[in-house]
């Protein structure tokens, strides 16, 4: 693969230089801090140790309905029937006749784990929030989960995606100043949590911080019936996707994102079923990490993701637990890890402006096309490291900025 040698012997000597000062390598608390401006409703309720659970499930587990109907699409001029972020033809069009529910996901403390829901979701980012820990903000829209959560506070990062992916956003409290912001970009497409949002978004179990679920649907309702957003087909051209993967890649068998020494986010390729499976830390009493399978609540099986992607994103590191990350205004590109179909690509990824989604291209300035189906983004700093460890074998260190 061209320049990929170059990127990581950079990327490498880069890591050497700034390991001990930029990664950030001290074991999650079981609650994350939050910045402490939090004056202002809505406020963050007080972290307690989770024992609340998500609702009482159906005697049956529910199963995805996605169609698995692999095609070229893209970039532009998508058949009726496709959904523009997965290339995959829905199983309900109506689905595609709304704004996409992007919903706030809490990945700390572990205590919560397994999360609900996010088996359903076209796209899923995770990043840095500091403390050691990370986050995610899930996108649904040719599916609809059953339920997905526990709902979590709002960051910086998600008033750009919000718009990159013309979302309503569910989410459940927010530090003043990321309020302020999410409100600003979003305007009445960002929901919080409070009594008037249930079924659409409700507290749930004891009523603790993460007790907060959302119903995809219902979210779409109340942002109709009660907010008035008019469900209409938003514009979400930019992704090309092609069954066939395109030529140039090398050996990407498993890629290791640690974000620090104890939060790690992993995935191996499965070539039966042609997919990435995930895998996360579990940390014991004695501080010894080991990687185990990561299941969806509702359904009990492992996670999967058709793309796994890396992006490494110019970072602003407002307080240790305040971060903004530049993904509306990367016109210039920075660089990309495309993991598919068991092979790794050099990329980089481009932003279109700040309402249309991120795009990727080859070094030749080629659109990538990425393989139909849902994709996990991994959120690093443009410092980050990476290194192939066996062959086939990646790991990145996320390093600030």
């Amino acid at each position: 693969m061209r320049y990929v040698r170059f990127f990581l012997l950079a990327g490498v000597i880069l890591a050497a230089a700034l390991f001990s000062v930029g990664c950030r390598t001290e074991t999650p608390t079981e609650a994350p801090l939050e910045p402490t401006n939090t004056a202002v409703p809505p406020t963050e309720v007080p972290t307690e140790e989770p024992t609340a659970t998500p609702t009482e499930l159906p005697e049956e587990s529910p199963t995805p309905t996605v169609t698995p109907t692999p095609l070229v699409s893209g970039p532009t001029d998508f058949p009726e029937n496709v959904n523009p972020l997965t290339g995959m033809v829905v199983d309900d069009v109506s689905l595609l006749e709304r704004n996409p529910v992007m919903v706030k996901v809490s990945n700390f403390p572990r205590g919560l784990r397994p999360h609900t829901g996010l088996t359903w979701a076209d796209i899923v980012f995770e990043y840095f929030i500091g403390a050691g820990a990370t986050r995610y903000s899930a996108i649904f829209y040719g599916q609809n989960a059953p339920e997905v959560g526990p709902v979590r506070s709002a960051r910086l990062i998600d008033a750009q995606l919000g718009n990159l992916y013309n979302t309503v956003f569910a989410f459940a409290s927010a530090d003043a100043r990321v309020y302020n912001r999410v409100l600003n970009a979003l305007g009445d497409r960002a929901i919080t949590e409070s009594p008037s949002t249930c079924p659409a978004i409700c507290r749930t179990g004891n009523g603790d911080v993460n007790s907060v679920f959302a119903v995809p649907e219902e979210v779409t309702k109340y942002a109709d019936e009660t907010v008035g957003i008019t469900p209409v087909r938003p514009l979400l051209d930019g992704t090309y996707f092609n069954p066939t993967a395109p030529e140039g890649g090398e050996a990407g068998s498993k890629v290791t994102v640690k974000y620090s020494l104890s939060t790690i986010s992993e995935w191996q390729f499965d070539a039966e079923s042609n997919l990435y499976l995930r895998f996360i830390e579990e940390v014991d009493a004695n501080g010894v990490v080991t990687i185990i399978p990561l299941v969806d609540a509702l359904t009990d099986e492992q996670l999967t993701a058709a793309n796994v992607i890396v992006l490494f994103v110019e970072t602003i590191e407002i307080t240790p637990t305040l971060h903004d990350f530049n993904l509306a205004n990367n016109l210039a590109g920075q660089r990309a890890l495309l993991f598919r179909d068991g092979q790794v690509y050099e990329l980089l990824w481009k932003s279109q402006g700040p309402q249309l989604p991120v795009q990727f291209f080859d070094l030749n300035g080629e659109l990538v096309p990425l393989k139909p189906g849902n994709t996990w983004f991994h959120v690093v700093g443009i410092s980050s490291s990476q290194e192939e460890t066996a062959p086939g074998e990646w790991e990145v260190f996320n390093f600030l900025p």
